[in-house]
């Protein structure tokens, strides 16, 4: 879902009367309905270029554009550098990337060194 930055509060005002409960952070607001679905509005300037390179995938029986492998990857690393996130957000994080890479494996070389340390083998 790609919602302009500056109409983001009106996004999340309407998705709350549509009986969404949200949850604000300081880089996003998270929302869940009554579906599986989750819906994670990313306010940081770093994904704004996501949805152009966005590719589409069924979720939960609803066809959507998602982020790509590589901006995934990207978000993943972002997350995990940041020293102010839990611990065992970070370690979720590192796993995520270390999935993505086993899964993926041509995305290795997106990999800054600091990460790909950590994760060889």
């Amino acid at each position: 879902m790609v919602i302009a930055a500056e109409r983001v509060e009106e996004a999340v005002k309407a998705l709350r009367a549509a009986g969404f409960m949200a949850k604000k952070f300081k880089w996003s607001v998270n929302l869940k309905g009554r579906s599986k679905v989750l819906v994670q509005i990313s306010t940081e300037d770093f994904y704004r270029e996501f949805p152009e390179r966005s590719v589409p995938a069924d979720i939960h029986g609803i066809l959507m554009r998602v982020a790509s492998l590589p901006d995934t990857l990207r978000g993943k690393i972002l997350a995990w550098q940041d020293p102010e996130r839990r611990a065992s957000k970070r370690q979720k994080d590192l796993l995520d990337i270390m999935r993505l890479v086993e899964a993926h494996p041509k995305l290795r070389k997106l990999l800054p060194a600091d990460v790909a340390k950590k994760i060889k083998g």
